[in-house]
């Protein structure tokens, strides 16, 4: 692909960690190219690195070694400043865990992005509103935190991810804290606001058989490396060839009581 078709392209990326006096290698040379305006998902058990790439793609970390290109932007580069910038501008996050203030209210609580930029008082009710409108919380703007069921706190951390209009949305595990009845309601949602604003998507889960039927390409995960790349159609067809990636397949199938083609 060429670079205008790329969100995010790694190389050789590496990455090591000191635990006491032991050095542990996360990321083993990962290479990895992410399409534009798709939703991509990496899948891989804990451990496999998918957390630690996630934090170097959102400029939270940096690789020790390798390259890290974001919208054409080798982000290892940058300044901490800098970093901070380019995060606020096009990149949003969304966790397991909502990581939403709990004294702020659902309104509040999206407002919270446009506030740290110091957008006009005008511009951030207009786009709040319009967010929660969006993820279907108008209703429930006033309400904080703890008065709000699971999944509707993760409609709030939606809109307050995509209130900054960023270009890249990385999503860490974002269903796996909801009742399995909530988890398809949740990536439904994110599968329409996906289509709608042409976003790039980089979700990360150990579940197949919550992801495999959204996803437009996947990158499969363990022990620090990339072992297998797949697009939608070699899913569906079942062109798969590491032994990893036919055990998830398989559990997918079982979990949706489904046979083997």
């Amino acid at each position: 692909m060429n670079n205008s078709e790329l969100a995010v392209r790694l190389t050789d990326v590496k990455k090591k960690y000191l635990m006491g006096k032991v050095e542990v290698e996360a990321l083993k040379g990962v290479s990895l190219e992410i399409p534009v305006k798709k939703f991509n998902v990496i899948i891989g058990p804990s451990g496999s690195g998918k957390t630690t790439l996630l934090n170097l793609l959102g400029c939270i970390d940096i690789p020790s070694s390798g390259c890290v290109e974001v919208c054409g932007q080798d982000i290892a580069r940058l300044s901490d400043n800098q970093a901070s910038d380019f995060r606020a501008e096009n990149i949003g996050f969304i966790f397991q865990n909502f990581n939403l203030i709990p004294v702020l209210s659902a309104y509040e609580n999206v407002e919270y992005p446009l506030l740290l930029m110091k957008k006009p008082a005008k511009e951030r009710r207009e786009l709040t509103l319009k967010m929660l409108h969006d993820v279907g919380l108008s209703s429930h703007k006033h309400h904080r935190p703890n008065e709000l069921s699971g999944g509707q706190r993760q409609r709030v951390a939606i809109a307050r991810a995509l209130v900054l209009e960023p270009e890249i949305l990385l999503l860490d595990e974002p269903t796996s804290a909801l009742d399995v009845s909530i988890q398809a309601e949740i990536l439904n949602l994110l599968k329409t606001v996906q289509r709608k604003r042409a976003l790039t998507y980089l979700l990360v889960s150990h579940d197949l058989a919550v992801v495999s039927h959204m996803c437009s390409a996947l990158a499969v995960m363990d022990r620090g490396a990339v072992v297998e790349q797949l697009s939608r159609k070699q899913l569906r067809e079942g062109d798969i060839r590491h032994p990893y990636t036919r055990e998830l397949m398989a559990a997918s199938r079982h979990a949706f009581g489904m046979t083997a083609e």
